[in-house]
């Protein structure tokens, strides 16, 4: 730490330095004419002979990240936001005074300079600086040698730092961009309304699962940051959207993993008239269509397997999924006892007084979902388990529902809607009474809900897909953390 000390001492000197001279060591009248990608780009082709005769000269602007310093001249490489370009500072160019600034600079400034495009002789397209300014003096010197994944604690906590020295990590919160942009222009493309809903709602609705819990002092009633924008999108369509969609934060208070944080992005949209097997169409026209234009293609790479977008996507029921990745035949699949002592075997700590859906569900977790490396949707789910579906016609105790899974992990939950307000009043009473015997991620009852239903939602289908899971994917993070730009975490630890 002495050392460290040591070096913030001299660039506060340094400050004082410049402030002496007269110079402001943050300044903010300094214009840019160019960035780095776009020099590189416009000349990628010329010759140093070229450069010579066309005596390009740009104004740009960025952090010193390397710096090799030989007395009178000097190199340095500057990073904007579209990358680095080189830059040659020479006290012959700049003049005693500009020149002696430039011996206040250490790596991990934010500097100015107009220059001259060349090519020095080792081909490297550079700037020949002919004005320099110090912009932004930094006060903590930039980590020598970044640790990566081994350092990862620091990587999130300090991710301004990351995306400093991290040129990989800066492309795939440019992709998540991009992959969310893109989806936004699907669905607008189809002629789906995007909207706003409450983020703090009175009732905890739309999904199974624990609240944030919060108070409004001028109402002196308590509300819930919302676990999913569900019921809300839905009453529109009750007043008459019949295409709608949000780009939403939702909060969930539940365990941290790398496929789970408290506050995560979802796309959530309906649309009237349609069925869960639409859904299923129009997931993979969408994602595939994302794919193709961000990462190039339907085939690629996560982790050490390939994933194939390719379509059709694999279809199957839960209970085919259990038999298919299980040990256990149809028959003892259909006894809820036989499932109990399977589930039992797979080591699986459950109530003896579950019910059949929800254990088949356990069941499908622990055998099923992790074998679905490629794209795969999941159908027939349990009526037990899926208070806001619509039954199945012919087996009421399914419902039209399914769930899409791609590398062993859920992205996309849909279902054809429950638009009968009297079944809907019914699941809701049921889920009451799992409350009261302490399930914490019951859904509650929602007494405003049904009174929309009761106006008539027309038949719908609607989807929710998980956004920083499908950014994992197409840009192959191991972590959900690692899309997240700011991720939940553990209070830093008091420095000594």
């Amino acid at each position: 730490m002495e050392n460290q000390n040591d070096l913030i001492a001299q660039r506060r000197a340094k400050i004082d330095d410049l402030r002496s001279q007269g110079v402001n060591p943050f300044a903010n009248d300094f214009r840019i004419d160019a960035v780095a990608a776009e020099i590189h780009e416009k000349h990628a082709d010329d010759d140093a002979e070229q450069l010579a005769l066309l005596d390009a000269s740009y104004a740009i602007a960025g952090r010193i990240m390397a710096k090799r310093d030989f007395g009178k001249a000097a190199f340095i490489q500057v990073q904007d936001r579209t990358g680095r370009i080189q830059a040659y500072i020479a006290k012959k160019e700049l003049g005693d005074e500009a020149f002696g600034l430039f011996s206040k600079v250490d790596v991990g400034d934010i500097v100015g300079l107009n220059g001259t495009a060349f090519r020095t002789k080792t081909g490297e397209l550079s700037l020949r600086a002919e004005t320099f300014r110090v912009l932004t003096k930094s006060v903590l010197p930039l980590p020598e040698k970044w640790h990566g994944l081994t350092d990862v604690e620091t990587r999130y906590r300090q991710r301004y730092l990351d995306l400093i020295v991290n040129q990989d990590v800066r492309e795939v919160f440019r992709m998540r961009s991009q992959i969310i942009t893109l989806m936004r222009e699907f669905m607008t493309s189809r002629s789906f309304l995007e909207v706003e809903t409450p983020m703090m709602q009175p009732i905890a609705g739309g999904a199974t699962a624990k609240p944030f819990v919060t108070h409004h002092n001028t109402l002196k009633m308590d509300l819930f940051l919302r676990i999913a924008p569900e019921l809300y999108l839905k009453r529109l369509v009750v007043g008459g959207f019949d295409r709608v969609f949000e780009i939403n934060r939702n909060f969930r208070n539940e365990g941290i993993s790398i496929q789970h944080n408290p506050e995560f992005t979802m796309m959530e949209f309906y649309q009237a008239y349609a069925t869960y097997e639409d859904m299923m169409d129009l997931t993979e026209e969408m994602i595939c269509q994302v794919a193709e234009q961000v990462v190039g293609s339907l085939k690629f790479a996560y982790g050490d397997k390939e994933v194939d977008l390719s379509r059709p996507w694999q279809r199957l029921t839960v209970k085919e999924a259990v038999l298919r990745y299980g040990d256990i035949d149809a028959t003892d699949l259909d006894d809820r006892d036989c499932l109990l002592a399977y589930a039992k075997r797979l080591g699986l700590e459950l109530d003896k007084n579950i019910g059949y859906g929800k254990l088949l569900t356990e069941v499908f977790d622990e055998v099923a979902e992790p074998q679905l490396w490629q794209p795969t949707f999941i159908t027939q789910y349990p009526t037990e388990i899926s208070p806001l579906s619509r039954k199945n016609d012919q087996d009421p105790s399914v419902v039209d529902r399914f769930e899409l899974f791609v590398v062993g992990r859920e992205l996309a939950n849909a279902f054809s809607e429950l638009n009968d307000p009297v079944d809907q009043r019914e699941r809701f009473e049921a889920q009451l009474a799992e409350k009261e015997a302490g399930d914490e991620e019951a859904h509650a009852m929602d007494d405003d809900y049904i009174r929309a239903l009761e106006y008539g939602l027309p038949p719908t289908a609607g989807e929710g897909i998980g956004i920083d899971r499908l950014v994992m994917l197409l840009t192959n993070s191991a972590s959900i953390r690692d899309v997240i730009l700011f991720p939940q975490l553990r209070p830093e630890s008091v420095r000594s």
